[in-house]
């Protein structure tokens, strides 16, 4: 395959081709509509599919939820439990997917006239998932029925205490299974192993994802039994904000379903009638209606630093409170957290960072220290992974041996499955996930061992990983051409994110008039075309990358090939396109 303006070994070490290999696909005189086709086709759109790509909607790709194994069991039961007005507890998990969750099920029950509890753990005193202790205590104070959302689907022990016990269990889950499952009333997750093909195509989705279709079916099963006939039905669709957020902040793959829960949720989230967003978008100092990345970015991790930082269950409060009054409040307590947990992810980071020259020859960087607070260990494995280029598993011993770990992969990579296997060879006291993102618990005396077996087990994948890597590109533009009206135009083909990824486009060739070092290590340059046109680029935290040292080093009349996500800035007088910069080569 040639290489994209015979970019063959960029700044950054990279070959540059094309996102589709169709030949209309390089033409960069696209006018919007052909764009915006060309720009689909290139993220898996078919021509069959296009228009319900073009403007993905519930309806265009809302599956029956009968496809999933056990989703009419779990109907069912929540279908008696509404009628029969039984105590229900919703236990999430304390990140946004579980807290989005068990949110929405919540205001699900409490439209169908059913006031449920919830439970969140702590995650330092309590860690991940559902414990049998937990659940059992539920059961005495009262819990007829307990969900479990975004977590249990490996959670065996826990679910067989609570089966001795006589607590009724439905797991709602999308984390990788085992062959052999828990012991629950139902349990409801697209990546069981035994689960149909209609549904196992839908294993891409978050567990909010799921526990909307739940509710689909549980308003199906109640419109059945006649529930309606002097009650409102709920509008499931109101709820989709929710979704959305925990669609995005879970960092699943925002294809078909899911990309209609986001582009749906989003102008749910624009109405601002859950009181508890619209109080976090203030805390979060947006200006304007939240966009896709603003829920990964601004509110997704607001929501997360009550889990990490403070406390487990201010997501759910807030996204369930009816009280604007008390919204501000628990919004403004999220902020600080958000702030709080900052600090300590550069603390942990910069030691990680310290720790990676030990972890050169590994396929997948292992690094542990006692005193790591667990609550930043997943956002520090994402930065080591993006630092390295690879998978990388981050750990928190604490003082009695035991470690907490939490891992982020590479495309091409899973490691959700890796995790699984490596338990079922001891080296773990527990462990799970899916493909780009693990958790583990572990032995501090296992860590070396559960390193080797990684390095052993993924080594041939992460090299054919890296091997194939290449900068993707949707299209090539004079410096003129990279304006407002050609960024609006790519947004015709969003929402974008994981698995849909925006647009990469290179411009040039260009020179540089000014380069620098802004923030920690952030590099901003302006540079300017022979067209008269001028684009002003930022590349986060590359100030010490290859590239980074090698744009501050260049000569100012050497031109240049630059390349990455071009975006509108709105914070001058009037709206302009910048390039937030991933990679750049000569042009000459």
């Amino acid at each position: 395959m040639n290489a994209v303006l015979n970019v063959t070994k960029s700044l950054s070490g990279q070959t540059w081709q094309w996102r589709s290999t169709s030949a209309d696909a390089r033409d960069p005189g696209f006018q919007p509509d052909d764009l915006v086709t060309q720009l689909l086709l290139a993220r898996g759109a078919t021509r069959e599919t296009l228009e319900i790509n073009r403007d993905p909607t519930i309806r265009g790709f809302m599956p029956d939820p009968s496809v999933f194994q056990d989703m009419d069991v779990a109907a069912e039961r929540l279908a008696k439990a509404v009628l029969n007005q039984d105590n229900v507890t919703v236990f999430g998990d304390y990140d946004v997917d579980g807290a989005t969750s068990a949110a929405l099920l919540i205001r699900l029950f409490r439209d169908l006239g059913l006031e449920a509890g919830y439970y969140i753990p702590d995650r330092l005193m309590e860690g991940y998932g559902p414990s049998g202790e937990a659940l059992v205590m539920l059961g005495q104070q009262g819990s007829d029925l307990v969900v479990t959302v975004d977590c249990g689907a490996m959670a065996f022990d826990a679910l067989d205490m609570a089966h001795a016990a006589g607590v009724e269990v439905i797991v709602v889950d999308h984390h990788k299974c085992a062959a052999e499952l828990p012991k629950a009333s139902a349990l409801v997750n697209p990546n069981r192993l035994d689960e149909s093909d209609a549904g196992a195509e839908h294993g891409h989705l978050a567990a909010v994802g799921m526990a909307f279709l739940l509710g689909a079916a549980l308003v199906r099963n109640l419109r059945g039994k006649g529930f309606f006939k002097d009650r409102t039905e709920p509008k499931l669709l109101e709820l989709l904000d929710i979704v959305a957020l925990g669609t995005v902040a879970d960092v699943a793959q925002l294809r078909g379903l899911n990309r209609a829960f986001v582009a749906q949720g989003l102008k749910i989230l624009a109405g601002r009638k859950n009181v508890g967003l619209a109080a976090l978008i203030d805390a979060s100092r947006l200006k304007r209606a939240p966009i896709c990345s603003d829920l990964g970015f601004a509110l997704g991790p607001r929501i997360n630093a009550g889990g990490r930082v403070g406390k487990s269950d201010l997501g759910v409060r807030l996204l369930t409170t009816q009280d604007p009054e008390e919204a501000q409040k628990i919004s403004a307590e999220l902020d600080h957290f958000n702030q709080e947990r900052r600090a300590i992810e550069a603390h942990v980071l910069e030691q990680a960072e310290a720790m990676c020259s030990s972890q050169q020859n590994q396929a997948v960087a292992v690094l542990s220290a006692k005193g790591w607070h667990p609550g930043v260990i997943g956002i520090v494995a994402g930065r080591i992974k993006e630092k390295l280029g690879r998978p990388a598993i981050i750990i928190a011993e604490d003082d009695d041996g035991i470690g907490k770990g939490s891992g982020r992969s590479i495309s091409g990579v899973d490691l959700g499955a890796a995790i699984i296997a490596a338990k079922d060879q001891g080296l773990l006291i527990a462990g799970g996930g899916h493909a780009m993102a693990a958790g583990v618990t572990i032995e501090a005396s296992k860590i070396d061992a559960f390193s080797e077996f990684l390095n052993d087990r993924l080594a041939d994948t992460v090299g054919t990983a890296q091997a194939g890597k290449a900068l993707l590109l949707d299209a090539v533009l004079s410096p003129k051409g990279v304006n407002p009206l050609f960024v609006e135009a790519m947004d015709g083909a969003g929402p974008y994110g994981m698995g849909w990824p925006a647009p990469r486009i290179a411009a040039g060739p260009v020179r540089i008039i000014k380069c620098d070092i802004v923030g920690k290590d952030h590099v901003r340059m302006i540079v300017a075309g022979d067209d008269g046109g001028s684009i002003k680029t930022i590349a986060f935290r590359a100030a010490e990358s290859d590239l980074g040292q090698a744009l501050l080093s260049a000569p100012k009349n050497r031109k240049l090939w630059i390349a990455g996500r071009a975006k509108i800035d709105d914070w001058g007088s009037r709206p302009a396109a910048e390039i937030h910069l991933e990679d750049a080569a000569w042009a000459d």
